[in-house]
């Protein structure tokens, strides 16, 4: 699950990355290096979404959890 969820923040920062730059400067990254609506870019495209569904889903959960005394919910460790 580490690897994971690891993966799917890398895809999520390119396509972030990738939408700043549509956005600041007209130029579509993917696009460029794989051809426009490509079969190869629309899986580009597909694996970034499907990343942001992925972190969505798992942003709020821990890898290990350390129990306190003082939180209900215990501890992320990172």
């Amino acid at each position: 699950m580490k690897y994971l969820k690891y993966t799917a923040y890398v895809l999520v920062l390119i396509g972030a990355l990738n939408w700043g730059l549509v956005g600041l400067f007209g130029f579509d990254l993917v696009a460029a290096i794989f051809g426009d609506m490509t079969v190869l870019s629309r899986i580009i495209y597909s694996l970034v979404g499907l990343s942001a569904i992925i972190t969505a889903l798992t942003m709020h959960q821990c890898e290990t959890i350390e129990e306190t005394e003082s939180c209900e919910y215990g501890r992320c460790n990172f």
